[in-house]
């Protein structure tokens, strides 16, 4: 049965830690939805109403397009391995970009990850847990590599060149105001 919190508890950051990957979803009024996977050890909490995750650059921008028409977002974490859970969190997030003021103090709590292009900062409404009964058994095998190879290959300048391409709209035309990191 589907638990409510207003709040991530222990239990949850104890199964947030252990999770390998998780999943963004994002939309705004008159946008399609973006449902998005991510991985390489990006996300963080912070408090218990407060998490942030480090967005690479990719081929579009929507979730900040869509943070900065509308602000809602959910998050999602499946078990695939151990005990099954299914973990949403519902919350507001606002766009830090490198050279946003708090940008500083949160990168160093990631990796050295290439192509890094925002930090969402999410401040928590609501977490639901479900039994996630379903969800296949997986084993993790390792992270995949090539995103981070590719934006170092590409260079601090090579990356801004592809933002100004491909990250400046959303697919629906909306700004992602990733010109503030240039």
């Amino acid at each position: 049965m589907a638990k409510q919190y207003d709040h991530i508890n222990s239990r949850i950051k104890k199964f947030i830690g252990a999770q390998k990957m998780f999943f963004v979803a994002t939309a705004s009024e008159n946008s399609r939805i973006n449902l998005s996977p991510k991985g390489m050890d990006t996300f963080r909490v912070l408090d218990e109403k407060r998490v942030i995750w480090l967005n690479l650059t990719g081929s579009g921008n929507e979730t900040a397009a869509h943070l900065e028409a509308d602000g809602r977002i959910t998050m999602m974490m499946c078990a695939f391995e151990g005990a099954p859970m299914i973990l949403r969190i519902y919350g507001k997030g606002t766009v830090i970009h490198p050279k946003h003021e708090k940008w500083n103090e949160l990168i160093g709590m990631f990796p050295d990850l290439g192509g890094k292009r925002q930090i969402i900062d999410i401040k928590v409404e609501m977490v639901m847990t479900s039994c996630g009964m379903s969800i296949p058994l997986y084993d993790f095998k390792d992270e995949r590599r090539e995103l981070d190879d590719w934006a170092k290959g590409k260079g601090e300048d090579g990356i801004k060149d592809y933002w100004k391409e491909k990250n400046e709209t959303s697919i629906d035309g909306l700004p992602t105001r990733i010109e503030e990191s240039y």
